[in-house]
C-alpha cells in the first residue's frame, strides 16, 4: 500500500498542543504510525556534553501521531484528504481530495 503522508510533504496539525500548525514531514515511522515534522511538537531534552556538542537544555521535535496530521492542499494550503489515482501510463499518484490536484509532481 502506498504511504499517504510521505517525507518532504507540508502537512497540517489537526489535534493536539500545535493544532492549526504547518510544518514539513522530516521523518515518517510507518510501523509506529508516527511522523516528525518542523517546528511541531517541540520537547526539552538534557544534552550531555561530547567532544562534538556542547551541553544543556535543547529543544528538538518529538513524533506525533499520523492521525492527527493531514496534507496541505497544494492548491489554498487547507487540510485536506489524500485519494489516489492511477494515471494513463499506469502510474499510481497521490491526489487531494478538496481541489483534485495531483500531489505527487
Amino acid at each position: 500500500m502506498a504511504a499517504k503522508i510521505r517525507k518532504g510533504d507540508k502537512v497540517v496539525v489537526m489535534a493536539g498542543r500545535d493544532k492549526g500548525k504547518t510544518g514539513e514531514v522530516l521523518e515518517v515511522r510507518p510501523t509506529e504510525g508516527r511522523a516528525i515534522v518542523r517546528g511541531v511538537n517541540m520537547v526539552k531534552r538534557h544534552q550531555r556534553q561530547t567532544a562534538q556538542q556542547t551541553g544543556g537544555i535543547i529543544s528538538k521535535e518529538a513524533t506525533i501521531d499520523l492521525s492527527n496530521v493531514l496534507i496541505a492542499d497544494p492548491k489554498d494550503g487547507k487540510p485536506t484528504r489524500v485519494g489516489f489515482k492511477i494515471l494513463a501510463d499506469g502510474k499510481k499518484v497521490r491526489v487531494a481530495k478538496r481541489s483534485g490536484v495531483e500531489i505527487d509532481v
